[in-house]
């Protein structure tokens, strides 16, 4: 009889406790991406799909270390350095005297703002973003915290990649060769994360005049942007070829900016960060007489060492420099022009709360005010104070630090490979390794959806000569190419 009341007893207990066992999932957390903020292409926020970073690897002998520098953990865009934050973040105040603040107000332009909204679940675009899965195949490893990828345009089918200390690198048909393609070490400092080798862009006729153009921090913290010439080897640049384009006076060492490119209009463009430390410190995000916290824009081939084209938006306006083409970043990290239609996407690194993408449609006539440090993202900053937006053009598309800390902006994919991610736009964040599209619906409005999330440090994107897309992880120095499959 007691025997029959245990087992009883036991059997009770037992039934207790089942849905202990069985039941409640693990929490989650955290939001699942960014929040379109714009109007033109708004609403659809980003699902937070979790992609494998790395199927598909090439066939070149993997190769070791490479990680040091993370770069500082406020959100401040920028090459490298050591461990874990983003390549872009690093908010590091530097006690050095401000700059003048002041500042014009450029016309404005209003582009659309989308902001990726974290936990919401979209309904599929009708591009069918939200069933894209991303894969990255290993190409090469071994490289010196890679920050930037370029092509020549010469048909040779190189891959470029700058490392931050100084060189650049070459692959050529899934090798790399031991061979630097330039070396400028010796003049380049890069001990601080954002500081370093940090923007390369080929002349348009590269093919014909073997020029090229780099943005670096010299060895007292300044910004340099050179013109090279490849030597009589064409798998070798003329380190005694330089010639100085433009030196900027840099407060601190971070928000050093450092991305070029060329746009379809044959002009190149320089973005530079706002001097560094946080807040804006030094007055140069709304400084119309400072080179600093803006967008550049070049003729290289009008004269020596450049000539500022006519149609600059500023020019003849005493407030503003005349080689401004935009203002109101603080710190740009990588910008690209679609190779079909010549819109412009602008990733900025944000203060401390959002990152951001900017774009500007084709044939804009410039003259943009991105807004730092009226506003970071789509919000007045400080958030706790309110704000005139009146004249600011604010971004398409936005993400809190619950989804990462230091956006890296990509490229418009235009490859032949993979035509399901045909007109996707797609970037990413260094500390979060996540990767998302964003692209125009059938609507008008913006669609956005996390494609990836990859354990790596998400330095820079790039393309090769056909379109096809790439990224280097700046932690384990590595080199990825992008494939695309249906979910």
């Amino acid at each position: 009889m007691h025997r029959r009341v245990l087992s009883i007893l036991i059997l009770i207990l037992l039934l207790s406790l089942a849905p202990v066992a069985c039941g409640g999932g693990r929490d989650q957390g955290g939001s699942s991406g960014p929040v379109v903020v714009a109007p033109p292409r708004p609403s659809a926020t980003p699902t937070a799909t979790v992609i494998p970073p790395s199927a598909t690897p090439s066939p070149v002998p993997p190769s070791t270390t490479p990680s040091p520098l993370p770069p500082t953990q406020t959100p401040t865009p920028l090459p490298p350095s050591v461990t874990p934050s983003p390549v872009v973040p690093t908010q590091t105040p530097t006690p050095v005297p401000p700059t003048a603040t002041q500042s014009p107000t450029p016309p404005p332009t209003q582009p659309p703002t989308v902001a990726l909204e974290p936990t919401a679940t979209p309904e599929a675009p009708s591009l069918g973003l939200a069933d894209i899965h991303l894969e990255l195949g290993r190409i090469v490893g071994g490289l010196d915290r890679p920050v930037g990828i370029a092509h020549a345009g010469d048909g040779s089918g190189r891959l470029f990649l700058l490392e931050k200390v100084g060189r650049i690198r070459v692959v050529r048909e899934g090798t790399l060769s031991d061979v630097p393609f330039l070396v400028i070490s010796d003049r380049v400092g890069s001990s601080e994360s954002e500081q370093g080798l940090l923007g390369l862009a080929f002349h348009p006729g590269y093919a014909g005049n073997g020029t090229f153009f780099v943005n670096y921090t010299d060895l007292q913290g300044n910004t340099v942007v050179s013109r090279f010439s490849v030597s009589a080897d064409p798998a070798r640049a003329d380190p005694a070829s330089e010639v100085v384009l433009l030196t900027l006076a840099q407060p601190a060492s971070n928000h050093n900016g450092g991305h070029l490119a060329f746009g379809p209009d044959g002009y190149l463009y320089i973005g530079t960060g706002d001097g560094g430390a946080s807040g804006d410190r030094f007055g140069n995000g709304q400084n119309g007489q400072t080179l600093l916290g803006a967008m550049l824009r070049l003729d290289v081939d009008g004269g020596q060492p450049y000539t500022v084209p006519a149609d600059n938006p500023f020019v003849g306006n005493p407030e503003v420099r005349d080689e401004i083409w935009a203002i109101g970043l603080r710190n740009p990290w990588r910008y690209s022009f679609d190779r079909v239609t010549g819109d412009l996407y602008l990733a900025d690194v944000g203060q401390n709360q959002y990152e951001e993408v900017d774009f500007q449609p084709a044939g804009s006539p410039g003259g943009q005010n991105y807004g730092w440090p009226i506003m970071e993202g789509s919000h007045c900053y400080p958030g706790d104070q309110p704000c005139d937006r009146a004249g600011l053009s604010l971004p398409v598309v936005e993400y809190d630090h619950g989804q990462g800390c230091s956006v890296t902006g990509g490229y418009v994919y235009r490859g032949r490979e993979f035509p399901l991610l045909a007109g996707v736009y797609l970037f990413g964040d260094y500390c979060s390794g996540r990767i998302w599209g964003l692209a125009p619906g059938a609507d008008g409005n913006w669609q956005v959806a996390q494609l990836a999330q990859a354990d790596l440090q998400l330095s820079s994107f790039g393309e090769d000569e056909a379109g096809e897309l790439y990224l280097v992880d700046m932690g384990r120095g590595e080199l990825f190419k992008i494939a695309a499959r249906s979910r």
